[in-house]
């Protein structure tokens, strides 16, 4: 049965090891990767093409508003893309959400990031907003639903919850894979997320201990990434 491996990974602005994301990312051996917090402010877009470079993958959407981008193996075609801006609400930082339809295997997916808000109203309100967008795309184009993020609070929140109304949890039965997502050196809290379709198999999914140096994985970033393997 084909597999399309989906990664989802806040890589916080490359401000520490570029090198151990590279390295971190490659060591999962993911299709999809969905960067957030990838570099927005000066050189942000050399900044992801030699990251892209270094982990084997070409971005299929990746613009600046949100720190978001969704990257993918040479083999993984791009259908559709659309970056949408959310809600832009007083005082807080700008939150977006980017879709790739991919088709890998004859099947289509419509792969959306997002990063959602520390303010748990702003989180409830881009939650909802970000999965019309999604579910809108998925239908649009004949495919399943992905969404791959950092919902910034754990499966007991509002936001996490709605979500999971509309979309599977996989993670939260990670068999062999870690669930703590945060922080990358004492990760007590699962903030990061793969959330699929219903109908989607999904393998496994949560932190690939197994696959990861752990001095990488501390030296790349404050979060541990998440993997998710869906059966095509």
């Amino acid at each position: 049965m084909p597999v399309l491996r989906v990664l989802s990974y806040n890589v916080r602005s490359l401000r520490d090891d570029s090198y151990a994301v590279a390295r971190v990312i490659r060591g999962c051996r993911p299709h999809v990767v969905c960067l957030q917090e990838a570099p927005r402010l000066l050189g942000w877009r050399g900044s992801r093409r030699r990251l892209a470079r270094r982990a084997g993958l070409t971005a299929a959407v990746s613009r600046r508003p949100g720190g978001l981008a969704v990257l993918v193996r040479p083999e993984v075609a791009v259908v559709h893309r659309e970056h949408h801006v959310l809600r832009r609400l007083s005082g807080l930082p700008v939150r977006a959400i980017a879709v790739a339809v991919l088709e890998a295997h004859g099947r289509r997916l419509a792969v959306g990031c997002t990063h959602l808000d520390l303010d748990a109203g702003a989180r409830l309100r881009h939650a909802r907003e970000a999965l019309d967008v999604l579910e809108r795309v998925a239908t649009e184009w004949g495919a399943r639903p992905v969404l791959a993020g950092d919902l910034n609070e754990g499966p007991d929140g509002p936001a996490w919850r709605l979500l999971a109304t509309r979309l599977a949890d996989p993670g939260a039965q990670a068999g062999r894979a870690a669930a703590g997502t945060f922080s990358a050196r004492r990760p007590r809290r699962r903030i990061d997320a793969v959330l699929t379709a219903p109908e989607l198999t999904v393998r496994r999914a949560g932190v690939p201990v197994e696959l990861l140096a752990a001095e990488d994985v501390v030296a790349a970033s404050d979060h541990r990434p998440v993997l998710a393997e869906l059966e095509l």
